[in-house]
């Protein structure tokens, strides 16, 4: 937690500056070449790391890549499921017809209450929310399974580019026309009679306690009552939902769709502690008891709940965009846009190893172009280690879980309030490299922050685990932001390492 909350820029480690005369202090700024990098996917399963947050929707902007977000969720069901209880307690001559009141998917929205702390506004939205986007619902065909089943030792992985098959369309209507609301609070349900005529109604609403009385807004998706009554309730006592693992391979998913040319990404929230905030199928029906075909003897309303649980993928459709090779480099998140960062070139090393210098501080710092689309930029950056030239794949800087506290990449304001800049402090990383303590100098890539992005855990000193230098792509965080690399004109804001140095005088 307190690395998450750290906000100061820090800017003074002198925990190995030398001030006795025989040492002078001093600094220098080292040309780099920042570069654009873009994506063509990102790993965006559960299976490995537990990803609680999914996108759905569509976000556009002219100076970055539309996206389309949608998910895929594996579905869980309650055992020993029945649409009639104990029918035969009424006797001889009765009948029981069920009715579907309705049945629809449930997304509760991420919220924060008002100045007033009487309601709720909606949270994590960006893009436009008063722009429509298209939902549709399917049945996926692509199981999920927790193995690679091209090699059963290894564990499965789905990234955002998967294309997963889709066999059937559940929403009642095609193509709904969505944009989010907070005043979507109440829903309510009528209950139906064997004739379709009203028998009574339950409201449904969702507070964040019981003690909260304030309702938390939630997405409603009409399903398609027939399709759901032949594909869950006429199959509850069936073999399909013997088990989790039997209805798994029966039902092997489902598919939210997003698609649209403008709109917003919402994002979804899967793993609240209070369940009722979980995305989940709803299901109301009613059971009326008939004797002699159309006497009432009684009626049963029923609800059951399936939670989008198990494995997820978030999916991302994203529009090619070729950036100049000019004075930018475009950070954008999920499967957009890195930069390729390159520190030294060989000479250079040799040049400042000759120097014996001691490395009190080196940092590393981007400035924003704030005549760019700067509406929604990420909190923070993130810099990894690319590792592919050497065929070790990706791995985590070594200040990131040696100095995890100082690593930095938070967004900075100027006197203003504007964005201004982001600054890594890579202070073990070029002591390594300058000291000769290693021959390694790799690339690193820059991206937007998601939370996965830290070290497995942060070790004790000088313990350090496998997991802890691996860095996995994983990516829910949307946002863009345009930087200014080594090439730009403007000096002042131009991409460079400064490395803070204690001198021999001798």
């Amino acid at each position: 937690m307190a690395i998450l909350s750290c906000e100061e820029d820090f800017t003074n480690i002198d925990s190995n500056v030398l001030t006795n005369t025989r040492f002078t202090t001093n600094a220098i700024l080292v040309d780099i070449t920042a570069e654009n990098s873009p994506l063509e996917r990102v790993q965006s399963d559960n299976i490995s790391r537990r990803l609680g947050q999914y996108l759905l929707g569509v976000y556009a902007s002219s100076d970055y890549e539309k996206l389309e977000a949608s998910i895929v969720s594996q579905v869980a069901i309650t055992p020993s499921l029945q649409v009639v209880d104990d029918e035969n307690i009424y006797g001889a001559d009765t009948t029981v017809v069920t009715k579907i009141d309705t049945v629809f998917l449930k997304l509760p929205y991420q919220v924060e209450l008002n100045n007033d702390g009487d309601a709720y506004e909606l949270d994590s939205i960006i893009g436009n929310p008063t722009k429509e986007f298209t939902i549709n619902v399917y049945r996926s065909n692509t199981y999920m399974n927790v193995y690679d089943p091209s090699d059963p030792s290894k564990i499965n992985r789905f990234f955002s580019d998967d294309v997963f098959e889709k066999i059937d369309r559940l929403n009642a209507n095609a193509d709904i026309a969505f944009k989010p609301s907070a005043a979507d609070t109440t829903l309510v349900i009528k209950r139906r009679l064997f004739d379709d005529s009203i028998a009574t109604t339950d409201t449904l609403e969702i507070f964040n306690s019981a003690t909260n009385t304030a309702k938390i807004p939630f997405v409603r998706i009409p399903l398609n009552e027939e399709k759901f009554k032949a594909l869950f309730l006429d199959k509850y006592e069936s073999v399909e939902f013997d088990s989790q693992e039997a209805f798994n391979n029966y039902f092997r998913g489902l598919i939210i769709e997003a698609t649209g040319t403008d709109g917003s990404l919402i994002s979804f929230n899967f793993n609240n502690t209070n369940t009722a905030l979980n995305p989940s199928i709803e299901a109301y029906y009613t059971n009326t008891v008939l004797k002699s075909g159309s006497i009432v003897i009684d009626t049963i309303t029923k609800n059951n709940s399936f939670p989008l649980s198990g494995f997820r993928v978030n999916t991302f459709t994203m529009d090619d965009k070729v950036y100049p090779n000019n004075e930018e480099i475009i950070i954008q998140g999920t499967a957009g846009s890195e930069g390729t960062i390159t520190l030294f070139n060989q000479s250079k090393i040799d040049e400042l190893r000759a120097r014996n210098l001691l490395v009190n501080d080196a940092s590393l710092t981007f400035y924003i172009n704030q005549s760019a689309d700067t509406t929604h930029v990420p909190n923070r950056l993130y810099l990894y280690q690319d590792n592919t030239q050497v065929n070790a794949g990706f791995g985590q800087v070594k200040d990131s879980y040696r100095e995890q506290l100082f690593f930095g990449g938070e967004l900075q304001r100027d006197a203003s309030g504007a964005v201004e800049k982001y600054t890594f402090r890579i202070t073990k990383h070029v002591s390594d490299i300058l000291s000769g303590e290693t021959n390694y100098s790799p690339n690193f890539k820059l991206k937007a922050f998601n939370i996965s992005d830290f070290p497995s855990s942060i070790p004790l000193p000088n313990t350090v685990s496998a997991t802890d230098t691996i860095f996995n792509n994983f990516s829910w965080n949307p946002k863009a932001v345009t930087l200014f690399n080594n090439l730009t004109t403007n000096t002042a804001k131009k991409a460079v390492l400064k490395i803070s140095y204690s001198e021999d005088n001798n």
